[in-house]
C-alpha cells in the first residue's frame, strides 16, 4: 500500500485565511488535521471539543473547527481537528466526501465520487 500526498487550497475568515498546504489523504481518517503552526497562522478558532482514539487505543482530546478546502478544483467546508504543533497534516473522509472525491485504495488516486440521492415520490 502507498501513500497519497495532494496539496489544497484552505480558506478561513478573515484577512489572514489562505493557505496552501500538502496533505496525506489518510481514507481511514474522519476528520482532516491542520498542525497548530498552520491553523494559528490561519486565524482558525476552536468550535468544540472532541475525543478521538488512536490505532493504538489511545484517546486524545483535541479541539476542532471548520475550514474552506479546495482540492483538485473542488471547494467546501469541513470540520477540521486543530492539532498540536507535531500532528502531520491530514486529509480525512469527511472532507474528501464534502469534496465529492474518494481516494481508489488500488491506485491511490483521487476520484469523483459517484453522488448518490434517494427520490421519494408518487
Amino acid at each position: 500500500m502507498g501513500l497519497t500526498y495532494l496539496n489544497a487550497r484552505l480558506a478561513a475568515r478573515g484577512p489572514k485565511g489562505h493557505r496552501s498546504v500538502q496533505f496525506l489523504a489518510d481514507s481511514g481518517a474522519i476528520y482532516s488535521v491542520l498542525p497548530e503552526p498552520i491553523w494559528k497562522k490561519m486565524g482558525l478558532k476552536p468550535l468544540r471539543e472532541v475525543e478521538f482514539t488512536l490505532a493504538d487505543g489511545t484517546v486524545i482530546t483535541r479541539q476542532v473547527s471548520e475550514c474552506f478546502f479546495e482540492v483538485q478544483g473542488q471547494g467546501g467546508t469541513s470540520p477540521v481537528i486543530l492539532g498540536h504543533k507535531d500532528d502531520a497534516p491530514l486529509l480525512g473522509a469527511v472532507t474528501l466526501e464534502v469534496l465529492g472525491l474518494m481516494l481508489n485504495p488500488l491506485s491511490r488516486e483521487l476520484l469523483p465520487m459517484r453522488m448518490m440521492m434517494a427520490h421519494v415520490g408518487k
